[in-house]
């Protein structure tokens, strides 16, 4: 059935449908669910569709994309694969190893390929945080001295009002947060409160979080007024772009003062914005530079990786160990591999990741 929007109608239709014997609303994820334990779709593509359902940006989509068309479950299934020839290679020499058709140290033949396989592991895991910052937005921090404009900024590059303005210092006392869309990517703004020496129990709080927030950025903007000559405080942000604010307000007297950014803006006019619109696009690309969009982007991947990365190690390193440990070490790295698609033990995480999903997806 095709039905438009209305409330009433849909809630007609579903009354009237609830009825018929055996009828019921399909659960939340319930197709999804059944097309994976029918081996329609394996747990990373789930996770992709789940992506897909929630993504905003079009950098989040073709993220979610690559997960939910089974392009990232191709790699770890070759990755599987080789760990499995690996594996025979290995039994074939310890079962075997009496027959005459099976050559001496056939092992040694697959270190080689072993030791590839976790070079290629590590490198997906490098890629985490890109994922990470494809998937969930790169973090921008707005730091400053009260009345640097930091505010005033947040609510130019939002284009509505998200910050309260005044020119009473110490306004924002806690960290307002909002969502951009620049280019295609997520991008998430926290305005903080103005950096300074107070004795104000409540504002104290605020720059102690506005601090936290500093450090746990991907980039941080530090606003400095270009129409005052004495900040109460301008020390440098180790890492931060310093950004001039209120170019519009400058005047012969202050053009000292104009290279203090490296770019200079006016929320008011909205010179410059484009800029630094610009500068934010670069950083985040700088930070999401990979060759293929086929990474990790959930802590979920990044801890079996990790896992099977160590058993792999531990196979190659210790060469001393028996050939039968070695053999297991490969056993367990090609498990923790099947654990990311959901080959096996993965009751526990159904409940979690259906029920991102909407009814009847």
């Amino acid at each position: 059935m095709h039905l438009h929007g209305g409330r009433a109608v849909v809630t007609a239709v579903l009354n009237s449908l609830a009825g018929f014997e055996n009828a019921r609303l399909a659960e939340a994820g319930e197709f999804s669910r059944r097309a994976f334990e029918n081996g329609k779709m394996d747990l990373v593509e789930v996770e992709g569709l789940a992506d897909l359902l929630a993504a905003e940006t079009e950098m989040q989509r073709k993220l979610a994309s690559e997960q939910a068309s089974g392009n990232l479950s191709a790699v770890y299934d070759a990755w599987r694969e080789k760990l499995i020839y690996a594996r025979s290679m290995l039994e074939a020499e310890l079962d075997f190893s009496d027959e005459g058709d099976i050559p001496g140290s056939v092992s040694d033949r697959i270190w080689r390929d072993v030791s590839d396989l976790k070079n290629q592991i590590d490198d997906a895991i490098a890629n985490l945080r890109a994922g990470e910052i494809i998937r969930d937005g790169f973090k921008v921090a707005l730091a400053g001295t009260p009345n640097a404009g930091k505010s005033s900024l947040m609510n130019a590059l939002a284009q509505r009002d998200v910050a309260i303005v005044t020119a009473i210092a110490g306004t924002t006392r806690d960290v307002v947060r909002c969502e951009l869309d620049i280019d295609g990517y997520k991008i998430e703004l926290f305005d903080t409160a103005g950096l300074r020496e107070t004795t104000d129990i409540v504002e104290q709080e605020g720059i102690r979080r506005a601090y936290r927030t500093i450090e746990d950025a991907d980039l941080v903007l530090q606003l400095v007024d270009l129409t005052d000559p004495k900040p109460a405080v301008d020390k440098t942000i180790p890492g931060a772009v310093r950004v001039g604010t209120k170019a519009d307000l400058l005047h012969e007297g202050l053009d000292a003062r104009s290279g203090v950014g490296v770019i200079n803006i006016s929320s008011m006019t909205g010179n410059g914005l484009s800029a630094l619109r610009r500068l934010l696009v670069e950083r985040v690309m700088d930070s999401t530079n990979v060759g293929s969009l086929a990474i990790p982007s959930r802590l979920r991947h990044s801890e079996r990786l990790r896992s099977a990365s160590q058993f792999l190690g531990d196979a190659l390193t210790d060469q001393s160990k028996p050939l039968e440990l070695r053999a297991e070490d490969l056993r367990l790295a090609s498990t923790e591999l099947a654990r990311v698609t959901g080959r096996i033990d993965t009751e526990t995480l159904l409940g979690k990741i259906f029920s991102e999903f909407c009814v009847g997806k």
